[in-house]
């Protein structure tokens, strides 16, 4: 008996290796302290209703921006390992198994589990607050959808110490990802756990679709929305046209793993490159659809501290719709040397290069907007004008990658990695953190510590350009890319070495956005305006932080910048708009069955995983009772009586 145990338990967790074996311990020790922390404090009652049963948007986005940050310091780790396995030639920091685990965990964690959460952050903290609505379309809906992702990020993250990770890249081409190459649960673990949160995933973009298009204020027509909530629905519009491809993908992929089925595998019939056609049409609309919203918060950003009106709205308008169109019609640009023919690759090349127009016309608009305004340099704006700066570069190397004839040369090089990391790196996070920065104030009632702040976007970009130009340089000597070592001889090493410094820079920001968070909550200075930037939009003329209903009454909306125009018209000696008399505010209750469901998918994810069918069966059934049991639930919502808002608005006024 004793010895079926150990087999098992040899089987079923991760051993032999002493960084696994610390990461046990890490984690043992972090769930004891968060029990004992939480019992001792009495706050399980305080936890289950005030966060795991939420429908509050604002709530969600915390958590969403919460667990973003979690998975930046995973996928960081596992960067910074990569880089000190090549910093030098011929080290053996870590084993090529483990190294393959490595870079896989890193582009799947950065790029689902850290970029889109920290988008769908942002989404559910400010669209609701920049249309004037009191939550978002489906607040049920909402909450379940973070959960979900919670769980699949949570099962794909176990693969770390349980079963063992993936380890077929983070697109996981067939015949890695098949049976045959790829016998293990490592594989599996990545089908459910993108499966999972990618459900949720495509039910944020429906919400938020909705959303925008049913709840904006009243006199709020389309064209005199904020940019955000254009870049948003853009956005989402990608989701809900892409998601269901990946959805698909992986199902034909498990069916290949678990049936046998040899949709992928040619010695069955199949073919691998309709796997990498599929992929590509849901990855390449994901690189826009991260990138989207980063151009509305750089657009709310450049106006604010340019105190100026947005330069060319309609332009940037129609730029961001195009780009979501467009972003379908280019996939085939990742493997120009795969055989398609000069026609298809023709094709290809010409839909990537006419993508960038509406991108460019996108930046001359920022810059527009900056040209004689008033500019002050708060770090949100620091952040934008890094941004500029560094997409430019990304965005001009694509370019040179969407040329056919040089693609053959740099493709599958260091030269791409710099490139996506450019744009990914560059856009996607620089955007996410000005728009963090920018309204830290209307979440948490204070400002992050500026000092501090400055201090982690200089180490950001310069480790950034210190990490990925010397990349650049790499894939035109000849460096490919998941390389796990490479000999003296190649004369790599220099640009190698500098390259693994520029990361340490970058993990030493991170530190730094940490340590200002720390220090601010410290020396916590409350905002008393509501308007601490001396914003144009909605979100501001509130107190900070929100209150649970956002707005007592809701605004009237007539122009564009409502707020900016609203305060202008006092400064003017108008009268301002007579307000509405205060009504009872209808509001959605919290739910527990979210959470509960989102535990029954994990379970039965679990449960596919390793082949049990007893736990796949109990997790399904699950997740049914819970549908079952929401269908039958008439008390969703209630009304908060005029008295409890009045009170609350004189409480968040004082």
């Amino acid at each position: 008996m004793w010895e079926k145990v150990k087999n098992f338990a040899s089987e079923f967790f991760v051993t032999g290796d002493p960084m696994i074996y610390g990461a046990d311990v890490a984690i043992v020790i972090t769930i004891i302290g968060i029990v004992f922390g939480l019992t001792y404090l009495k706050k399980w009652g305080w936890l289950w209703r005030e966060w795991l049963t939420t429908v509050d948007h604002k709530k969600i986005g915390i958590m969403y921006i919460f667990a973003a940050f979690l998975m930046l310091f995973r996928g960081g780790v596992d960067a910074l390992l990569m880089r000190a396995q090549l910093a030098m030639p011929e080290l053996s920091f870590l084993a090529p198994d483990h190294y393959n685990q490595v870079f896989t965990t890193h582009g799947v964690i950065m790029i689902l589990f850290m970029a889109m959460p920290f988008m769908f952050g942002l989404f559910n903290v400010m669209v609701p607050l920049q249309i004037g609505a009191r939550d978002v379309a489906y607040p049920f809906l909402n909450a379940l959808s973070f959960w979900l992702f919670f769980a699949g990020a949570m099962l794909f993250n176990l693969s770390f110490v349980i079963g063992g990770s993936p380890d077929s890249g983070w697109l996981a081409y067939p015949p890695y990802s098949e049976r045959m190459f790829n016998p293990g649960v490592g594989q599996d673990f990545y089908i459910w756990g993108i499966q999972i949160s990618g459900i949720g995933s495509l039910m944020t973009g429906i919400n938020f679709i909705v959303t925008i298009l049913k709840m904006r204020a009243p006199g709020m027509k389309l064209m005199k929305m904020p940019m955000f909530p254009w870049s948003v629905l853009s956005s989402c519009i990608a989701i809900i046209f892409s998601f269901p491809i990946l959805t698909a993908t992986l199902a034909l992929l498990f069916l290949d793993r678990y049936l046998g089925a040899h949709f992928f595998t040619l010695d069955g019939g199949g073919n691998p490159m309709m796997y990498i056609n599929l992929i590509w049409m849901w990855g390449h609309p994901e690189v826009y659809i991260l990138i989207l919203p980063a151009f509305g918060i750089f657009s709310e950003v450049v106006c604010t501290f340019s105190k100026k009106k947005l330069f060319g709205y309609k332009s940037m308008v129609y730029a961001m719709m195009i780009i979501s169109i467009l972003s379908f019609l280019v996939w085939a640009h990742h493997f120009f040397t795969m055989g398609s023919g000069a026609d298809v690759n023709a094709f290809f090349a010409l839909t990537t290069m006419l993508i960038a127009i509406p991108t460019g016309v996108k930046v001359f608009n920022w810059l527009f907007t900056m040209f004689r305004g008033r500019i002050t340099f708060e770090t949100p704006m620091l952040w934008t004008i890094g941004f500029i700066v560094c997409f430019i570069i990304g965005g001009l190397t694509g370019v040179l990658l969407s040329v056919a004839p040089a693609d053959f040369q740099f493709h599958n090089s260091y030269f791409l990695i710099s490139h996506f990391h450019n744009t990914i790196i560059g856009g996607v996070v620089f955007g996410y953190f000005a728009g963090l920065y920018y309204w830290w104030p209307k979440l948490f009632g204070f400002k992050l510590n500026e000092r501090i702040g400055k201090w982690a976007f200089w180490f950001w970009n310069i480790g950034f350009y210190v990490c990925f130009m010397p990349q650049y340089v790499l894939g035109l000597m000849g460096m490919t890319r998941r390389l796990v070592t490479y000999g003296w001889d190649k004369g790599w090493w220099e640009l190698n070495l500098v390259s693994t410094v520029g990361a340490a820079l970058m993990g030493i920001a991170f530190l730094f956005q940490l340590w200002q968070i720390v220090y601010s909550i410290k020396h916590f200075q409350k905002d008393e305006t509501g308007d601490p930037w001396n914003g144009r939009t909605l979100e501001w003329s509130i107190p900070s932080p929100a209150p649970h209903y956002n707005f007592a009454t809701l605004p009237q909306v007539s122009s564009q910048d409502e707020w900016w125009e609203e305060k202008q018209r006092r400064a003017r000696g108008q009268l301002a708009p007579v307000r509405l008399k205060l009504e009872p505010i209808h509001m959605p209750k919290n739910s527990g069955i979210p959470f509960v469901m989102s535990m029954f998918w994990f379970a039965a994810g679990f449960g596919f995983v390793f082949d049990w069918l007893w736990l796949t069966v109990s997790g399904l059934a699950g997740v049914a009772v819970c549908m079952l049991v929401h269908s039958f639930n008439y008390k969703t919502d209630y009304y908060i009586p005029v008295e409890e808002i009045k009170r609350t608005e004189a409480a968040m006024r004082r």
